[in-house]
Formats: structure tokens, C-alpha cells, sequence
């Protein structure tokens, strides 16, 4: 009678083991498989020059023209469309180099209102020094670590003058290069004909397959931003 009992026990539950194993295979195999909520297409790192030839007024111009083209109606879609992460850093001079705002991934069109405002009224961190391009780049790369599940990587490096001091920018785009990150670059022009800074970029900082645009005077630096975010973001430039 004992052994009777004991293989209808096992009877019973046998059916419910087997049923728990297969839900447990079954949501093992969705977890491992399931792509991170919060993947991004690009993670985008503004880098904005506030070197000594910055002065109050441009330094201004600068940020409200980067809260302007982020919240264009055609990028800030974008923005979203693609989950792009996106983070600003301000440098200067040697060892003058700080992450202004932290990665934010655009996920709704509120995310990337706030994250213009915050742009807009972001307190400039130095003041009155060198142009440390390489030092600056080479800070710039170092945030990649926390947004290492977005696609593609880039810094969107703008400034209006060649490395004086650090002399770093080859050993900078040499880095960049090894870690998979595109270096773009805005150059901010006098008026005029010329463009010194635009074949300096060119010449010096962009990786392959990077491009530089110029903007004519920092009055023109939000638009030439707001084409240059469509073409980084793979949108058709209008």
C-alpha cells in the first residue's frame, strides 16, 4: 500500500515538474536572446570649445545655438527615432576639460527638451585659456565607456582655432581610430574666404570617413550645427 502511495505521488508530480522546467528553458531562452532596452543607434558627444579666444558673448552663442539645432523639429525626431544617447563636454586649456551633462538616451521628445534647456543654461566651466584640442578629444573618448551599446560612437568636436598647447591631436585621433570612434568637427571661421581652422580639422582631427563643416562667425553656428546633426544622424539634410 506504502509503495502505491508513493508512485502516485510521483505521478502527480512529474507532469508539474516538467511543465516548470519547459517555462523556465523557455523564458531563459527570451532573456538571453532579448536586445537591452535601452540600446541606442549613436551615442553623439557634443565637445564645445570655451578656450581664451571664447568671450562671454560667443560662449553664449555656442550654447544657445546647441539647444536651437537639438530642438529643431526634424533633429529632435530624429533624436528620438533613434534612441540616440547624447552628452556635452566643455574644454580649453591642458587639464581644463569637464563632462558638462552627463549621457541622456533621447527615448521621447520631453527628453529632448530638457536636455536643450539644460544645454541652454549650462554655467561655462573655464575661462581665459589655451586651445588643448588633443587633451579635449582625448577626454571626450574616455566617456564612451558608459555607453558602450550604442552602434556607433561619435564626437562632434567644435572650436575656432588649431591646438596651441597639449599638442596631443594626432595621439588623440590615433585613439579614437583603435576605440571605433568617428571624430566630426565644426570650425568656427572669421568672415571671409579664408579657412585656417577648417583645414586644421580637416587635416588633423577628423577620422576617416569623419567630415568638418564650417560656420561663418559663431552667428552661424546653429544652423551649420543643425545640418550637421541631420548628416551624423543619417537624416536627409534640409
Amino acid at each position: 500500500m506504502g509503495d502505491a502511495v508513493i508512485v502516485s505521488d510521483a505521478l502527480a508530480i512529474c507532469p508539474l515538474t516538467a511543465t516548470s522546467l519547459a517555462m523556465f528553458r523557455a523564458a531563459l531562452l527570451v532573456w538571453l536572446t532579448a536586445q537591452p532596452a535601452l540600446a541606442c543607434e549613436t551615442a553623439l558627444l557634443l565637445s564645445i570649445d570655451v578656450s581664451g579666444s571664447i568671450d562671454s558673448a560667443d560662449y553664449r552663442l555656442q550654447a544657445e545655438g546647441l539647444a536651437t539645432a537639438l530642438t529643431d523639429p526634424t533633429v529632435a525626431e530624429t533624436l528620438v527615432r533613434g534612441k540616440v544617447a547624447l552628452a556635452v563636454v566643455q574644454w580649453s586649456g591642458p587639464a581644463q576639460q569637464t563632462l558638462s551633462l552627463s549621457w541622456q538616451r533621447m527615448l521621447t521628445p520631453e527628453a529632448v527638451t530638457t536636455f536643450a534647456a539644460r544645454a541652454a543654461a549650462m554655467p561655462r566651466a573655464f575661462k581665459g585659456s589655451d586651445t588643448a584640442v588633443g587633451e579635449g578629444l582625448r577626454f571626450a573618448i574616455a566617456q564612451f565607456a558608459a555607453v558602450s551599446d550604442c552602434t556607433a560612437q561619435v564626437i562632434d568636436i567644435s572650436g575656432d582655432g588649431p591646438e596651441n598647447a597639449g599638442f596631443t591631436d594626432a595621439k588623440a585621433r590615433s585613439e579614437a581610430i583603435a576605440s571605433g570612434i568617428t571624430l566630426n568637427a565644426i570650425a568656427i571661421e572669421e568672415p571671409g574666404p579664408a579657412a585656417p581652422v577648417t583645414s586644421y580639422y580637416r587635416g588633423w582631427v577628423i577620422t576617416p570617413g569623419g567630415f568638418v563643416m564650417t560656420a561663418r562667425g559663431l552667428q552661424d553656428y546653429a544652423e551649420t550645427l543643425r545640418l550637421k546633426l541631420l548628416r551624423e544622424l543619417g537624416d536627409p539634410i534640409g
